[in-house]
């Protein structure tokens, strides 16, 4: 079993010999010469020795040297914890290292944990936002209305869109996938996404992969998805890591039909223009208001404000959402992701909120613009440090919502899916990966509206009644307005108001 060797912090030696020793413990004396023994373990070895050639430190290691525990101690973790030792150890090697730490002069150990295995889903970020209490309490779950995912492209071979066909759109015709990422407006047949930012929002809004454990053999889960992150170190360097998703990942609104609209190219940025396409083509589709076939749009996408160009709010980009909005389409905008910046010299710089910050078209109006914040635990972090704060250019209040937004997980795919893949170094698939930004915050709303919809049909075509109800019934985290809005989204409370 994996393990977490808590280190005696006591130990007289003090913690970085505590830690050798526990390495000589486990891997042997000979093992531990090549892993780069240091000079105060060999001083502290030699005192004992000196001291007393028969110290129980030395009698206890006698074996070890020549049949150690175990090959190898995982040290790629423990180099940032010092505290910590990584081993994987039988019950049998477990009790013999506990025996023979105790005979050591002074212990190494203060614990040996477990080493649990840890989920990070968006399982967890849908209890967040009270979805899964709206489904069993309202079956809210998003059958019956379609939305839009301005984006990258969706990957409509992903097996998270399987269960429930929620790209197959064979039954609302006229309604496409559309490419406007091009120079030419192009329909989809089976919709893809060279980057993988728009899978990711798409997953999050909608779909579910139903992972079981098998009964035959409960150490295996059906069907197989994995998941991996790619994430920072205390050295700046990205770290790649990989594991086996074992708990059913869903959307929001799991049976909500999603429209590919993309508007951004393989790298992930695009013009103006084609978004302003993506919402000319919703208008079409919807007759302009008199038919709605899209019922909402997410746009996780943006760009800063510029005053030398537009008043605030009155881009041509937000002209046009407000428009969309008014003619009964649900709107929800990822607010940016530039409500930070660093301040100060070279050698005293800091990060630091930074107001005034909210993107286009989240400028916008009638748009309900969505901050960040923590998948799990919201009141205790409060609103991510990244997210754009307000108030608008023109002294609005925004964002209105704030949602999950940090290390959420979702679909993978494109070159953000390869990129964990080729850093693996066996090279093994995944299926879904870790993201943060407002652009996982805005699609936790829409598919909270998705799934309000589905269940409260008649207030489909009415987005201003809809925002309201959802920024009203908002949970407070005790933050400033302009970094939380009307604070986090409540589905279940939503739900329970009309």
């Amino acid at each position: 079993m994996d393990l977490i060797a808590d280190l005696n912090l006591r130990h007289r030696a003090g913690l970085g010999v505590a830690r050798e020793l526990v390495y000589i413990e486990i891997v042997g004396y000979e093992k531990w010469l090549e892993l780069g023994r240091s000079q105060d373990t060999v001083d502290y070895l030699d005192d004992l020795a000196t001291a007393d050639p028969t110290a129980a430190d030395l009698r206890a290691w006698e074996g070890i040297t020549t049949k150690p525990l175990a090959d190898a101690v995982d040290l790629s973790k423990a180099r940032y914890t010092p505290q910590y030792v990584y081993p994987k150890l039988t019950a049998s090697q477990i009790k013999k290292l506990i025996t023979v730490d105790g005979k050591c002069t002074t212990r190494t150990l203060y614990r040996v944990w477990p080493d649990f295995d840890v989920e990070t889903m968006l399982t967890k970020s849908i209890v967040t936002v009270k979805a899964n209490a709206a489904r069993s309490a309202f079956d809210a779950a998003g059958g019956g209305i379609v939305w839009a995912v301005a984006d990258t492209g969706v990957e409509a071979s992903h097996p998270h869109f399987a269960e429930h066909t929620n790209l197959d759109l064979s039954g609302l015709l006229p309604l496409k996938h559309m490419d406007f990422s091009g120079t030419s407006t192009t329909p989809v047949d089976e919709p893809t996404d060279p980057h993988g930012h728009g899978t990711h929002v798409a997953g999050i809004i909608a779909g579910e992969s139903p992972i079981k454990q098998n009964p035959s053999d409960p150490d295996t889960w059906e069907p197989e998805r994995w998941a991996g992150t790619a994430e920072r170190d205390q050295q700046g360097d990205r770290a790649y890591s990989r594991w086996q998703v074992r708990k059913p990942i869903s959307g929001v609104a799991p049976l909500t039909k999603l429209v590919s609209l993309r508007v951004l190219n393989k790298s992930g940025t695009g013009k103006v223009s084609s978004l302003l396409a993506a919402i000319g083509y919703v208008q079409e589709m919807n007759d302009h208001g008199r038919l709605l076939r899209i019922h909402g749009v997410n746009m996780s996408v943006g760009y800063g404000f510029d005053p030398e160009w537009f008043g605030c709010g009155q881009s041509p980009l937000c002209v046009e959402v407000d428009r969309l909005v008014r003619s009964g389409v649900s709107v929800v905008v990822a607010a940016g992701n530039t409500g930070y910046w660093k301040r100060g010299g070279t050698e005293a710089a800091i990060n630091s909120g930074l107001d005034l910050t909210i993107n286009d078209p989240g400028n916008a109006q009638e748009a309900i613009t969505v901050g960040s914040t923590h998948r799990e635990k919201p009141h205790t972090y409060g609103v991510s440090y990244f997210s754009s704060k307000g108030p608008t250019g023109d002294g609005r209040l925004k964002p209105d919502l704030v949602a999950p937004g940090e290390k959420v997980l979702s679909c993978a795919a494109g070159t953000s899916k390869d990129e964990i893949e080729e850093k693996l170094d066996n090279g093994d698939g995944v299926d879904y990966r870790q993201e943060s930004g407002t652009s996982m915050a805005a699609p936790h709303v829409s598919g909270a509206i998705a799934a309000f919809l589905s269940a409260r049909t008649e207030f489909i075509g009415q987005p201003q009644r809809v925002k309201e109800i959802f920024t009203a019934s908002a949970t407070d985290l005790g933050r400033d307005k302009y970094f939380q809005g009307h604070g986090l989204i409540d589905l279940m409370r939503a739900m329970q108001t009309v």
